[in-house]
């Protein structure tokens, strides 16, 4: 399994993967066609799929394009059949299923739409994520409920701890920024951060990151954790949603401005 990253807009990640002893090529959220049609045929690559792990543009807009010239499957989930452009084949929550010797089970994760999913290549440790989960952060709550939000995070941290966490976009130094703000005594959060401002300085991604080392750092991932319960004013009783619920609503704050002093 080969995968290739390609930035496309201001920062978002497509994803092009291909599977070496069949000639399989997947593109996973193809932002714009330009970008993935350009990729592949450097690589030589022809797309037989595209994924896309939910509906909005940024992740939807190359499809219709990039299957007119490739005559591409489109694959989505089946509750998104209106909603994802040139769909020709219904997903559905832990369906399993292979594309060439590439084998895949699909995660139902709503929260940021209602019917957003992931992408788990066990047999090689990668899951695709979209826009759930980010690199130390996670997707707004679009469409779905902070419950849901909480519900799929946990389904993503109970994947093994050496998987490969691949999101939707290059958030993770503004991301590490929020984090510090709010768990200030992790010293795994620090190492991390100086390895991804050398990343970015490099203009180079911080993507895949080990679900381990987000288990570790995220504070999304850890709102059911007494530091973080504690940090944000919360008993260790307080049900993980709500911690959740606050850091999201933290964070787009910190969107805004930055200086959380005031909030916290």
């Amino acid at each position: 399994m080969i995968i290739r990253i390609i930035p496309c807009a201001i920062n978002n990640y497509a994803y092009l993967i291909y599977d070496p002893t069949t000639a399989i090529c997947i593109a996973i959220d193809p932002t714009d066609a330009g970008s993935v049609l350009a990729k592949s045929n450097k690589l030589g690559w022809h797309i037989n799929y595209i994924i896309n792990t939910h509906h909005h543009h940024d992740h939807t807009g190359g499809n219709l394009e990039i299957q007119k010239i490739t005559n591409c499957s489109i694959l989505g989930y089946a509750d998104d059949w209106e909603r994802i452009p040139g769909i020709t084949q219904k997903l559905f929550s832990n369906q399993k299923i292979s594309l060439g010797n590439l084998k895949l089970k699909i995660l139902f994760i709503p929260g940021h739409t209602l019917g957003h999913i992931g992408l788990w290549f066990y047999e090689h440790n990668n899951f695709f994520c979209g826009d759930t989960l980010f690199s130390l952060g996670c997707g707004k709550l679009f469409e779905g409920t902070i419950q849901d939000m909480w519900n799929s995070l946990n389904k993503i941290r109970n994947l093994p701890k050496e998987t490969n966490i691949f999101c939707g976009h290059e958030y993770t130094e503004h991301n590490a920024c929020f984090a510090l703000k709010i768990d200030p005594q992790n010293t795994y959060l620090y190492e991390r951060f100086t390895k991804i401002k050398i990343l970015r300085q490099h203009n180079k991604p911080t993507i895949p990151v080990s679900l381990s080392d987000e288990l570790l750092t995220n504070p999304f991932l850890r709102a059911d954790s007494i530091e973080i319960k504690k940090r944000l004013g919360y008993t260790m009783e307080t049900d993980p949603s709500v911690v959740l619920l606050k850091l999201r609503e933290l964070k787009n704050i910190f969107n805004q401005n930055p200086n959380l002093s005031t909030v916290l």
